[in-house]
């Protein structure tokens, strides 16, 4: 079977390979993608097909919180679970909704870059004992194609986050920011984005590539001069004005990068794009530098724009003393339906508790 050629969402493909799984076998009704996040030892939904809801959707676990996979990982063996009812009594909240959710067999397999760990594969059924050893063989054929279909649509997309790290981590020691700013901002916004209304339909899929590009929303200021990153003291008209081209460096940086690394076709990068060129924008069109209105600004942009707000008003700048968390809440709250996207600023601050604890976890100079 080939690869997409045209542009489309991992989710997108996944769904397509699917159908043509079950043309053969038609008793997978599920299959599931779970990626291994090594800086947090975490375990994510990515993407899923099935009919119906995705039962672990926005789901998370330690990778050592869960010793059967933990096992799989080390071994790189695949496991068959030919009746998931004996699990019943399990403590484990992703084993407990696969079962609610009707499943009754399963199979998994990890997959890998190397020996780097990636994730999971998983195929369910609603049929105990389905998969016997014919219908492994015949999906351990499709695990690989999946794999490989995994590491070429991650891989590109985590070079370049790479690349965006390093150049924004550059920036941050030139305009007094740091890394734990950017990694404080990313946080927020993955914070944000599991937590919208279904309305917005936010998937795992978007959050993982909202992850890797939130870092690069002010990579442009690698461009502007030390006397207006490190200026104690409000700007000039002028210095404002040389400020916000930041904006347009950062676009043209992206565009090199994606460039050089011939990623124009990835169905990502229209996300790094709009994080970038975007982020400064308001919802009543007073932002910089298209001057965008509401649903015009493109969601991960409204996203990474609140979690920025909200860290560079809690740390301390060349300019200024950090703010409270009271005074930058109620900053937020000020600005919802003028500057801010109002679901956004909610949905934040619902999570308070959880952006305090980010926080204390991720200090300045940590």
């Amino acid at each position: 079977m080939e690869l997409a050629l045209t542009p489309r969402s991992l989710g997108e493909q996944l769904a397509a390979i699917h159908e043509r799984i079950r043309e053969e076998l038609p008793r997978v009704e599920r299959i599931g993608v779970a990626l291994y996040d090594p800086k947090t030892e975490l375990i994510k939904s990515f993407i899923h097909s099935a009919e119906g809801p995705d039962p672990l959707s926005r789901y998370e676990v330690l990778l050592s919180e869960t010793p059967s996979l933990l096992a799989l990982a080390r071994t790189g063996e695949a496991r068959v679970l030919t009746d998931l009812a004996f699990l019943a009594g399990s403590p484990a909240d992703h084993t407990l909704r696969i079962l609610e959710a009707g499943f009754r067999s399963s199979f998994t397999k990890p997959f890998y870059s190397g020996r780097r760990l990636l994730g999971f594969l998983f195929f369910d059924s609603v049929t105990p004992g389905y998969f016997d050893a014919a219908v492994v063989d015949r999906l351990d054929l499709y695990a690989r194609m999946l794999s490989l279909l995994f590491l070429n649509g991650l891989e590109p997309a985590r070079l370049l986050r790479s690349a965006v790290r390093l150049a924004a981590e550059f920036t941050g020691l030139r305009d007094g920011a740091t890394g734990a700013h950017l990694e404080r901002v990313t946080r927020y916004s993955c914070l944000i984005a599991r937590a919208l209304p279904p309305a917005y339909g936010v998937d795992d899929e978007f959050v993982e590539f909202l992850e890797f590009f939130a870092p690069a929303h002010d990579i442009g200021k690698v461009g502007i001069p030390d006397q207006i990153l490190g200026k104690r003291g409000p700007f000039t008209p002028e210095e404002a004005a040389l400020m916000r081209t930041h904006v347009d460096s950062g676009v043209t940086l992206v565009e090199k990068m994606i460039s050089d690394l011939e990623l124009d076709g990835h169905v990502h990068v229209s996300m790094l794009r709009s994080i970038v060129r975007s982020h400064h924008e308001a919802l009543d069109g007073s932002g910089y530098p298209d001057g965008l209105t509401a649903a015009q600004i493109p969601l991960e942009a409204r996203i990474v724009a609140v979690a920025d707000v909200f860290d560079a008003l809690t740390s301390s700048r060349p300019y200024k003393k950090a703010w409270s968390e009271n005074d930058a809440v109620r900053y937020l709250e000020e600005g919802m339906g003028t500057k801010f996207d109002p679901a956004c600023v909610t949905t934040f601050l619902s999570r308070s508790g959880e952006a305090s604890a980010i926080r204390r976890l991720i200090p300045d100079g940590a």
